[in-house]
């Protein structure tokens, strides 16, 4: 579908989403253009009610924190957590969404939702130590993460425009790192429930472990990307 193919009404969906994201055309891949419409979708309602972008954040945060304590709760709630840490991720893209539709956006909009999003990315990590990852290596990548997003924000108060390079460690990525951890955690749950263990040595802190450990690697090659195309942008 090209841009000329949009109703007028989505067609501005997919402008405001730009704006929003220092320029980054979602045209150029079917996924972030099925996505900004499907943000766009969950938002149209809410924006004829008048909410505010603000509580949509705050519900999107609260969504984000059930998802540690349904990792505690283990056995078929693991299964449970992975449509709420959809949901949580969805709700990220909708305050935004709601703000442009209701002309709400503002300055300290922004900072609120950013505020969100890295206690978002806390709780994620936090929820792959619940599902028995060691403390110092879910450390470790909630520490990345966050260097991660302080680079982007001190680069562009020293004048970077836009986002400076979209690297495979943004909040997609670890809203799926978390998500599979669960979805694996879960099945094997269900598959010993059934009376199957294919592989014994394969349990849930194992699972954990290998998801915080990819996920640690991801950040920091995005580190280091985020870091050079920096450095290029503002020589």
């Amino acid at each position: 579908m090209t841009t000329s193919d949009l109703p007028d009404e989505l067609e501005d969906a997919h402008a405001q989403w730009s704006r929003r994201h220092g320029g980054l055309n979602p045209h150029g891949s079917i996924w972030v253009s099925g996505w900004v419409s499907l943000i766009d979708a969950c938002a149209k309602p809410l924006a004829l009610r008048r909410i505010s972008p603000n509580a949509v954040t705050i519900f999107g945060t609260a969504v984000t924190a059930a998802v540690p304590l349904l990792a505690w709760a283990g056995s078929a709630w693991l299964l449970i957590a992975v449509p709420v840490v959809v949901a949580a991720a969805v709700l990220d893209g909708v305050d935004g969404a709601v703000a442009s539709r209701t002309g709400t956006t503002s300055r300290w909009g922004q900072v609120f939702d950013s505020l969100a999003d890295r206690i978002s990315d806390l709780l994620l990590v936090l929820t792959l130590v619940v599902l028995g990852a060691p403390l110092w290596l879910g450390a470790a990548l909630g520490g990345v993460m966050l260097l991660h997003e302080s680079l982007r924000a001190t680069a562009q108060a020293a004048g970077l425009e836009g986002p400076g390079a979209v690297t495979i460690a943004e909040r997609p990525t670890r809203v799926i790192v978390a998500a599979f951890a669960l979805f694996l955690c879960g099945v094997e749950w269900t598959a010993r429930k059934a009376g199957a263990d294919l592989l014994p040595q394969l349990d849930g802190g194992v699972i954990a472990i290998g998801a915080t450990s990819v996920g640690l690697t991801i950040a920091l090659i995005g580190l280091g990307h985020l870091l050079l195309a920096v450095r290029r942008r503002l020589a």
